[in-house]
């Protein structure tokens, strides 16, 4: 039998397996093993994706308040890596070795095949030393981005900041984010997210064997452009901003200023606060948990987010809704004899004995007894049962926007508290009670809560004789300087505009009238109605408050000031808001350097040494020849001197 026969079928055979196998290799290259054409592809074609510039943010007459600073984003392949000179690498980059191999290995981790972050936020000028010789580096690249700059570093917890996208972000954006996207974290960064972010875009790049550019693939068919984000116009003056940071330096508290016949906030401080350039960079991180863990809070954004009881200054809405109800009008009397008498032994105590007093006096002295019993003629004499009183009072305090969030465009913001009736139902475990049973409600202590941006638009709505806009940070956005039309509704807050005349006359009295509560915050010929308050503080010296508007027809501005543990509204809330009115009236404060100093030093932080109280002043009207005063630089315990190294 020939031999030959069975061998051709075995070779034949080899053939066919071989051929089947390099197919079969061939097929998994090709197809399941995308490594290979990664490499082919990355060794002449490069992606290189197009950050967007983010919109810069100016104030309310168009001056910078955020803008953008290029950095660049060093880029690595680790499979195209070949060997070079690490310490002249490291050496420009400014890191170590042991820095180098950190970030290798977590690139290699990534993928060996696709580009990754090697380097963040690298400074231009590091950049301009590093390109020239970046052609020696096989494998890394740089892509162009911009980080955000403030030049005037004020209004931190307004403009808030930006870092990079999480897991959860990407999940949520509906493809929108990718690894390596930013976004608004906190302030009108989070909240005008998308006008502010616009939209990546993709060059595809033809490199050299030596990672050369050598043009667009395709003449840029392919390229998308990016779209930089829109810019926004913040209501804010930045000049008004830095007066009332620096007046507030060293402190605990809060200004808001708001434009009455718009809504627009003109002023937002939180104190003590901080330069929003920390939360910028390679030692962001750093700087956060410095903020976080710093005991007077920097990073809470105290205007919309901190509750105090309003005090004193929340008896001119009992004065505009008793008023309403109908229980009292600009001729009632109450007697004073020094305290208001509740129950049987009950006492609220007066801070002076006024006698017989009308509506209009019991606002300049700020009289607790005339309050008391507007009160319960509200509660015990609404002609229902007193608990079916205190809804229909409840209900009509909260037209003026307290127990309920204002929808400012700011993240976070509480509605403070505002007890309803099954609240006391449960306390006093039946609703048989009477006004006596939460009488401090009547001069705004016990469980009341108001943020100041609350105090602001209540004394908004007063300076406008019964209505306010939604207080809002944003004047307009993009080039067509849209609005949300809901910043543009008046919303009236149920009290006929008749009963505003006694209320603005007494504020009036508070603030202009030698005897007024509120005489330290005049301003000469600009006639500001106002009313103080001092706010009982069981954990501490008690909170000083003040709110007011000027001028009295016409209103430019409404204002709220609250300096935690600082006493009597009189002696630090009344002057600080004082300065501020008369700085955005008059463009600038005639007090003297030395008054304006001794309450911009002031140290009143809680578990410091405190500063003397200011002594009370002559205001000098607009026709006095006065110095202009310029206030010296004042450190917020230390937090604007963070070093960012």
């Amino acid at each position: 039998m020939n031999s030959f026969f069975p061998r051709k079928f075995v070779i034949q055979g080899i053939v066919i397996v071989c051929a089947v196998v390099l197919l079969a290799r061939l097929y998994y290259i090709q197809v399941v093993d995308k490594s290979y054409y990664l490499s082919a592809r990355n060794n002449v074609l490069r992606k290189i994706v197009k950050y967007p510039a983010r919109g810069i943010i100016v104030d309310r007459k168009n001056r910078l308040m955020v803008q953008n600073e290029p950095v660049y984003d060093l880029m690595v392949t680790p499979y195209e890596v070949k060997e070079f000179d690490t310490v002249r690498f490291c050496s420009l980059l400014g890191i170590d070795r042991a820095g180098f191999d950190k970030r290798y290995k977590k690139a290699q981790s990534q993928s060996l095949y696709r580009a990754s972050i090697f380097e963040k936020q690298i400074s231009a000028e590091v950049y301009a030393a590093f390109q020239e010789q970046l052609s020696e580096f096989r494998g890394f690249y740089a892509v162009n981005r911009s980080i955000r700059h403030y030049p005037d570093s004020v209004a931190a917890q307004f403009v808030g900041y930006i870092n990079e996208v999480n897991q959860k972000d990407i999940d949520q954006s509906d493809g929108f984010y990718r690894p390596g996207d930013y976004i608004g974290r906190t302030g009108v960064e989070k909240s005008y997210e998308e006008v502010l972010r616009g939209r990546r875009g993709v060059e595809n790049l033809m490199v050299d064997a030596r990672n050369r550019p050598k043009g667009h693939f395709a003449d840029g068919a392919y390229d998308t452009a990016s779209v930089a984000g829109q810019k926004l116009i913040s209501s804010l003056d930045i000049d008004l901003q830095r007066l009332g940071e620096q007046l507030l330096a060293n402190k605990v508290g809060s200004i808001v200023a708001i434009e009455p016949s718009t809504g627009e906030v003109l002023a937002m401080v939180s104190s003590p606060t901080y330069n929003p350039s920390l939360m910028v960079g390679k030692y962001k991180g750093n700087n956060y948990m410095r903020l976080l863990n710093n005991p007077y809070k920097p990073l809470f954004i105290r205007p919309i987010q901190a509750e105090y009881p309003p005090g004193s200054i929340f008896k001119v809405i009992n004065a505009l809704i008793g008023q309403q109800f109908g229980k009292i009008n600009a001729s009632t009397h109450f007697f004073c004899g020094g305290g208001y008498h509740y129950g049987k032994r009950g006492l609220m105590k007066c801070t002076h004995y006024h006698g017989s007093i009308g509506l209009v006096e019991s606002i300049q002295f700020s009289c607790n007894t005339y309050y008391g019993y507007t009160y319960s003629q509200m509660i015990d004499r609404s002609g229902m049962r007193p608990v079916n009183g205190y809804k229909r009072w409840r209900e009509a305090v909260m037209k003026f926007g307290i127990g309920q969030k204002l929808d400012v465009d700011l993240p976070n913001e509480r509605k403070g508290s505002l007890p309803t009736a099954d609240f006391y139902t449960k306390r006093w475990k039946n609703d048989r009670w009477s006004s006596g049973f939460n009488i401090s409600l009547s001069i705004g202590q016990g469980e009341l809560g108001i943020t100041p941006l609350q105090m602001a638009n209540v004394v908004a709505a007063i300076a406008n004789r019964g209505y306010y806009y939604k207080p809002h940070l944003v004047k307009a956005m993009g080039e067509s300087k849209v609005i949300y039309s809901k910043y543009r509704q008046k919303v009236n807050v149920g009290v006929d505009k008749r009963y505003f005349e006694p209320v603005v006359e007494g504020m009036s009295r508070a603030v202009n009238q030698p005897r007024g509560t509120a005489y330290n915050a005049r301003i000469g010929d600009i006639e500001m109605c106002g009313k103080t308050g001092t706010v009982q503080n069981p954990h501490g010296e008690n909170h000083s408050v003040f709110f007011g508007f000027a001028p009295r027809n016409n209103p430019k501005i409404a204002i709220a000031v609250m300096v935690e543990n600082a006493g009597y509204g009189a002696t630090w809330s009344a002057p600080i808001a004082s300065m501020m009115v008369e700085k955005h009236i008059r463009g600038r404060v005639n007090r003297s350097k030395s008054y304006i100093n001794k309450i911009a030093s002031a140290n009143l932080l809680p578990g410091r040494k405190r500063s003397p109280a200011p002594s009370r002043v002559r205001v000098p009207d607009s026709s006095a020849v006065t110095e202009r005063a310029e206030i010296a630089p004042v450190e917020t315990i230390n937090l604007k001197t963070i070093s960012n190294e």
